[in-house]
C-alpha cells in the first residue's frame, strides 16, 4: 500500500515539470519573436555554418553585393564552380522579391590534392557573393535561398539548408563593419575581366591527350601565374606542366578521357592575390583540326573495313556469296552486290545508332557487344553448324534458307547483315582508334565512322561485281564447285569450334556442354527428317525447335556464373590492384582482350604468352593484367573509354612512375615488348646476364 502514493507523487512531479517547460516555451515564443527571424538567416550542417553577409538596410536603386558566408571547420573544405575530380560545387536556388540578382560570384580557388585526385575549392571560410539591385519603388527585399553543399576532409558530407533574408529599402545602405570587410575581402578574389588581366592567351592547341595554353605577360610580367580550367568536363583539375618558352609561359593540361571536342575553353588566371577570367579562349591554329581528324578517322575506318574481309570470322560468310556470284549473270551479280552492300551499311548504321543511344542513356558498352551475349553466340553456333552440314552435303539447307544465304535479293541483304554481325568483334589494326573516337565524337561524326567501316567491308565485293575484267577472271561453273563447297564447310566448322570456345568462356564448362548437346540434337533432327517416311520433316523441325528452347532455357540458368580469374602469371582486372602496383613503382602491362576477338588470340599465342616474353616481363618486375572483356564488364568498358577506345585488342603499358599509359599497336611483335625496356633506367645485374 505504501508503494502507490510514491508513484502518484512521481507522476504529479513529472506532469508539473512538463507544464512548466511548455509555459516557458510559449513565453519565449511571444517575447522573443526576432530570434526566429535570426534563426532563418543561418543554416548549420556537419562542420559547416552558413549565414548571410548582408547590410541591415539597402539603399533605394543602389547596387549591392551580398554573400553566403561558409564558416568551415579546420582541415575541411568546400568547392569552387569547377569542383575538380571528385568534389561538388554548392548549389543556390533563389527566390527573390523586390530586387534583381546577378550570377553567383566565385572567388578564385586553390588546388586540393586528395590521394591521386585533385579538387578545386577553399580551405577554411569562404563567401560566395551575389550582386543585387533593389527594384524601383521597392520598400522591402525578401530573399529565400535553398542551399546544397558538400564539405570534405577525406570523407565527404552533404549539407542542406534554407536561408531567408528580409531587409528594408531606405535612403542609405547600413552595414555591420565586420561583414562589410568580409564582402570586400572576397570580392577582391573574384576574377576580373580579361581586359584588365596582366596576361593574355596567345594560343590554345591540342597535342594528343593534352591541351596546351600559352600565356604572354603584358608589360614586364615574367612570373608563372596559376591557371584553373573552368570546364571540368574538358580538362582535369590536376596542376598542369609549366615551362617558359621564348618569353611565354606554356601550360599543358590533361584532357578528360572521352571529352567531346570543343571550339574554345575558359580559364581563371591568378597571381595568388588577384585573379582574372579568360573566357572562351578559341583553339588557335587547330580550329579546323576536328574536321581534318574526322577525315583521317573515316579513311582509317574504311581501311579497317576492307581488312575485315580477310578475317577468319568473315571468310565463311563471304564464301556463301561466292556460290551466288558464280551461278549468276553480270547484271544479277551487280544487283546482288548492291543488296549485299545495303545490308552491310544498314547493319553498321543500326549497330552504330544503338551504341549512340546507349551512350546517350549513360550505358557503358563497347563494340563487339553482341558476342558478349550467350544467346547470340549460341544462335550463331546453330546457324554456322547448319550451314557447314549443308556444305558437306549431309542435307540440303532448303531453297528458302539457301536463298537467305545468298541466292535471292533478300538473301544478299541478309548475308550483309550476317557478315557485319560476326565481323564486328574482329577489329582490324586500323579500326581501334576509329571506333574509340566514335564512342566520344558527336553523333553525326560517329555515324560517319560506322558507315565508313561498312563501306570498307562491302567495297571488295562491290568492286568484284562491278568490274567486267574481274568477272571474266572468275572460273566457269563445273563439277569443281561441289568440291569447293565441301572444302568451304571446314572454315564453318572451325568457326563453330571458336564460337563454342567463346560460349565456354562466357558460361564456364557448361557452355561447351550446352552448345555441343545442341549440335548433336540438330544432327539428330536432320536424321529423323530423312529417316521417317511420312511427316519426317515435321518431326525433325519439331525436335529442332524443342532442342533450341531447351538450350536457350539452360543459358538463362547459367548466364553470368562463369568465374573471372587470371591465367598463369596474368592477374584479373582489378583497378585497386593496378593502382597499388603503380604506387609501388612497378610497371603495369594491361592486355584488354576477349575470347571472341581473333586478333587478341593471335597476339597471345604469337607474342604475349611466349616464354621469352614472359621472362622479359618477370625480369623487369612488371605487373601483368589480363582484362577479359568476353562477358560484359562495366569496369573494363569504363577503363577502355578512359583510353579513348571501345573495342579490343588494346595493350596499355604504364612505365614505372608514368602518369599516363603508352598504347601499343593492335598487331603485336616481340620487338615491341622488348623495346619497352630498352630505354629503361634499370641496368641488369650480373646475375641477370647469361
Amino acid at each position: 500500500m505504501s508503494y502507490v502514493p510514491s508513484v502518484k507523487g512521481g507522476v504529479k512531479f513529472v506532469i508539473a515539470r512538463r507544464l512548466a517547460a511548455l509555459l516557458l516555451t510559449l513565453v519565449s515564443f511571444l517575447l522573443c519573436g526576432p530570434v526566429t527571424v535570426f534563426a532563418q538567416e543561418t543554416a548549420t550542417g556537419d562542420h559547416v555554418r552558413v549565414r548571410w553577409l548582408a547590410p541591415e538596410t539597402f539603399a533605394a536603386g543602389e547596387p549591392a553585393t551580398i554573400g553566403f558566408y561558409f564558416e568551415v571547420d579546420p582541415e575541411w573544405h568546400v568547392y569552387w564552380r569547377n569542383a575538380g575530380d571528385s568534389g561538388a560545387a554548392p548549389r543556390f536556388d533563389l527566390n527573390i522579391a523586390g530586387a534583381e540578382t546577378g550570377e553567383i560570384l566565385w572567388p578564385f580557388p586553390k588546388r586540393l590534392p586528395i590521394e591521386h585526385l585533385t579538387n578545386l575549392g577553399y580551405e577554411g571560410n569562404v563567401a560566395y557573393l551575389l550582386p543585387l539591385t533593389p527594384d524601383t519603388g521597392a520598400r522591402e527585399i525578401v530573399l529565400e535561398a535553398n542551399l546544397e553543399w558538400l564539405v570534405c576532409k577525406v570523407d565527404c558530407i552533404p549539407g542542406f539548408g534554407t536561408l531567408r533574408l528580409e531587409r528594408s529599402v531606405v535612403g542609405r545602405e547600413v552595414w555591420d563593419p565586420a561583414d562589410r570587410d568580409l564582402v570586400a575581402r572576397f570580392l577582391a578574389r573574384v576574377p576580373g575581366a580579361e581586359s584588365s588581366s596582366p596576361w593574355r592567351a596567345t594560343e590554345l592547341a591540342e597535342e594528343g591527350e593534352q591541351v596546351v595554353l600559352t600565356l604572354q605577360g603584358r608589360g614586364e610580367r615574367q612570373d608563372f601565374p596559376q591557371v584553373f580550367p573552368l570546364d571540368g568536363g574538358l580538362l582535369t583539375a590536376a596542376a598542369p606542366e609549366v615551362e617558359r618558352l621564348d618569353g611565354e609561359v606554356v601550360y599543358r593540361f590533361q584532357r578528360v578521357p572521352g571529352a567531346s571536342p570543343v571550339r574554345a575553353a575558359g580559364f581563371v588566371v591568378s597571381d595568388g592575390a588577384r585573379a582574372w577570367s579568360l573566357e572562351n579562349v578559341p583553339f588557335g591554329q587547330l580550329t579546323e583540326s576536328p574536321a581534318q581528324s574526322l577525315w583521317l578517322l573515316v579513311l582509317a575506318a574504311f581501311a579497317g573495313g576492307v581488312i575485315l574481309n580477310l578475317m577468319p570470322c568473315v571468310f565463311p560468310v563471304l564464301s556463301i556469296k561466292v556460290f551466288g556470284l558464280i551461278n549468276s549473270g553480270a547484271g544479277h551479280r551487280l544487283r546482288e552486290a548492291l543488296l549485299y552492300g545495303a545490308g552491310v551499311l544498314a547493319t553498321f548504321a543500326a549497330l552504330g545508332a544503338l551504341l549512340l543511344l546507349l551512350r546517350a542513356g549513360g550505358a557503358a558498352i563497347g563494340w563487339g557487344f553482341q558476342l558478349q551475349s550467350a544467346p547470340v553466340v549460341l544462335a550463331l553456333i546453330a546457324l554456322f553448324w547448319l550451314m557447314a552440314l549443308s556444305f558437306s552435303g549431309l542435307f540440303e539447307f532448303g531453297q528458302r534458307l539457301m536463298n537467305l544465304a545468298g541466292s535471292s535479293r533478300g538473301g544478299s541483304f541478309a548475308t550483309g547483315v550476317l557478315a557485319v554481325f560476326v565481323a564486328a568483334p574482329c577489329t582490324g589494326p586500323f579500326m581501334g582508334a576509329a571506333l574509340g573516337a566514335a564512342a566520344v565524337l558527336p553523333a553525326v561524326s560517329a555515324m560517319a565512322i560506322f558507315l565508313a567501316l561498312g563501306a570498307g567491308l562491302a567495297a571488295p565485293f562491290l568492286l568484284l561485281c562491278a568490274s567486267p575484267p574481274l568477272l571474266r577472271r572468275l572460273p566457269q561453273p563445273g563439277p569443281w564447285m561441289d568440291k569447293l563447297r565441301q572444302f568451304l564447310a571446314f572454315p564453318l566448322y572451325l568457326t563453330v569450334i571458336w564460337l563454342l570456345w567463346v560460349l565456354g568462356r562466357l558460361l564456364g564448362e557448361d557452355g561447351w556442354l550446352i552448345g555441343s548437346l545442341l549440335l548433336v540434337a540438330l544432327v539428330f533432327a536432320i536424321w529423323l527428317g530423312r529417316t521417317i517416311s511420312r511427316g519426317g520433316r515435321i518431326v525433325g523441325y519439331s525436335f529442332s525447335a524443342l532442342a533450341l528452347v531447351v538450350a536457350f532455357s539452360a543459358l538463362q540458368l547459367r548466364e553470368g556464373k562463369a568465374p573471372v580469374a587470371g591465367t598463369g602469371i596474368w592477374a584479373p582486372f582489378d583497378p585497386v590492384a593496378i593502382t597499388d602496383a603503380r604506387e609501388q613503382g612497378r610497371g603495369v602491362f594491361i592486355d584488354y582482350t576477349a575470347a571472341w576477338c581473333i586478333t587478341c588470340q593471335v597476339n597471345k599465342k604469337l607474342v604475349l604468352d611466349l616464354p621469352e616474353i614472359q621472362d622479359v616481363f618477370q625480369r623487369n618486375n612488371v605487373y601483368l593484367v589480363r582484362a577479359d572483356w568476353t562477358d560484359h564488364n562495366p569496369e573494363i568498358t569504363r577503363a577502355l573509354a578512359e583510353l579513348g577506345r571501345n573495342s579490343v585488342p588494346v595493350y596499355a603499358w604504364y612505365a614505372p612512375g608514368a602518369s599516363r599509359p603508352e598504347l601499343l599497336p593492335q598487331i603485336l611483335q616481340e620487338s615491341m615488348i622488348t623495346g619497352l625496356f630498352e630505354d629503361s633506367s634499370r641496368q641488369p645485374k650480373e646475375d641477370d646476364k647469361p
